[in-house]
Formats: C-alpha cells, sequence, structure tokens
C-alpha cells in the first residue's frame, strides 16, 4: 500500500502534463531557453565595462 500511495502524486502529474501537452500549446523547452540565453548573452555584453577583458582574451 505505501509504494501506490508514494507514486499516487507522481502519476497523477504525469497524467495531468500529458493532458496539458495534447489539448493546449505548449512552448517548446529547449527552443524557450535558447531564446533567453540569447537575450541574456545580449544584455550583457551591452552593460559589460569597457576595460573587462575575459581570461585568454588580448
Amino acid at each position: 500500500m505505501g509504494i501506490i500511495r508514494s507514486s499516487f502524486s507522481f502519476l497523477l502529474g504525469t497524467v495531468t502534463g500529458v493532458y496539458v501537452a495534447q489539448n493546449y500549446d505548449v512552448p517548446k523547452i529547449k527552443n524557450l531557453a535558447r531564446t533567453y540565453l540569447a537575450k541574456a548573452k545580449q544584455v550583457e555584453e551591452t552593460y559589460r565595462k569597457p576595460g573587462s577583458k575575459r581570461e585568454g582574451e588580448d
């Protein structure tokens, strides 16, 4: 009885996730992460101090 009780929330979350993925327009996490990473890199380059050099650059 313990394994059923402990895995109930996992199974409920899995079923809910499958339902949402099939019936709603859920964005792809990989594309979303890539977009935010590119935006963060752009913000970093914009606000970087002009005198600082990264290691390995001349």
